[in-house]
């Protein structure tokens, strides 16, 4: 079941133009987000970020702005159903919307962690990076390779190796009582969740500083986490960095300062 340019469909396949760019070239922008207690208005659910996100990458291509009406009239039918939903909008203004479930050992990773894989610059390197295009061949293809090796998430890196996010999410580290982003400087998506959190840790005054991720720095860390806005707070138990395989601390009583801004609005 999906929503296509004002219409429900309840089938698994979509008609397009052999000549629709978003086909050919990607050419889409996106957002996923995940919708709290079936509503829009939930403060989790940060529906006017997303909305918002999806306006500026459209101005920015000189694109044909989407009938936002028809956009939560799609989002509003699918969330009896799925809580996740993503928001693709073509360069015609068309909006295509679809919705998945929650990851089943989603918890098992929020509580255990996860590993991660470091994938290598310049064949896993992201474009336009400051929206969220449908071209996202590069981390997918980051987190195909990372599964292979029996990883659960990828690492992308820029040309000096310094880290920048991962494939589907911002990083975190922990350490000497300050949590450490990496900063945009059009180099990482600016995240939804990754500004939710910073201003969470504001509020409750806890240390946050944004620096540059270089490896002998990484080391220092004593947490790395990473987010988005379906799976939260999810922390690394190891990384494998080029085969040295470093490992992290899953302490929830440090996590907690971020998760408790899930916990704090749910």
């Amino acid at each position: 079941m999906y929503w296509y340019d004002g219409q429900l469909f309840e089938q698994d396949k979509i008609c397009l133009s052999i000549n629709d760019p978003g086909l050919k070239y990607g050419a889409t922008v996106f957002t996923t987000l995940r919708v709290y207690q079936q509503s829009l208005e939930h403060p989790l659910t940060q529906w006017k970020a997303h909305l918002k996100r999806l306006k500026n990458s459209v101005e920015t291509f000189s694109w044909c702005l989407p009938n936002w009406q028809k956009i939560a009239q799609g989002a509003r039918h699918l969330i009896k159903t799925y809580p996740v939903l993503r928001i693709t909008i073509f360069p015609d203004g068309k909006e295509w919307i679809t919705g998945r479930f929650l990851p089943e050992n989603l918890a098992q990773f929020q509580q255990q962690g996860i590993k991660g894989w470091l994938a290598s610059y310049p064949l896993f390197q992201r474009t336009l990076n400051s929206h969220k295009t449908g071209n996202y061949l590069s981390p997918w293809l980051a987190l195909q390779q990372a599964k292979t090796f029996g990883f659960q998430e990828a690492i992308l890196v820029d040309s000096q190796g310094n880290w920048l996010e991962t494939s589907t999410g911002n990083l975190w580290g922990w350490k000497q009582e300050t949590w450490y982003t990496p900063p945009l400087e059009g180099q990482i998506l600016p995240g939804i969740g990754r500004w939710q959190l910073i201003e969470w840790l504001r509020q409750q005054n806890i240390k946050i500083e944004e620096n540059q991720w270089t490896p002998s720095w990484i080391k220092s860390l004593e947490i790395i986490a990473y987010t988005n806005s379906v799976v939260e707070v999810i922390p690394f138990s190891q990384i494998d960095c080029n085969g040295e395989l470093l490992t992290f601390n899953v302490s929830k009583e440090i996590l907690e300062t971020l998760c408790q801004y899930y916990q704090h609005n749910y």
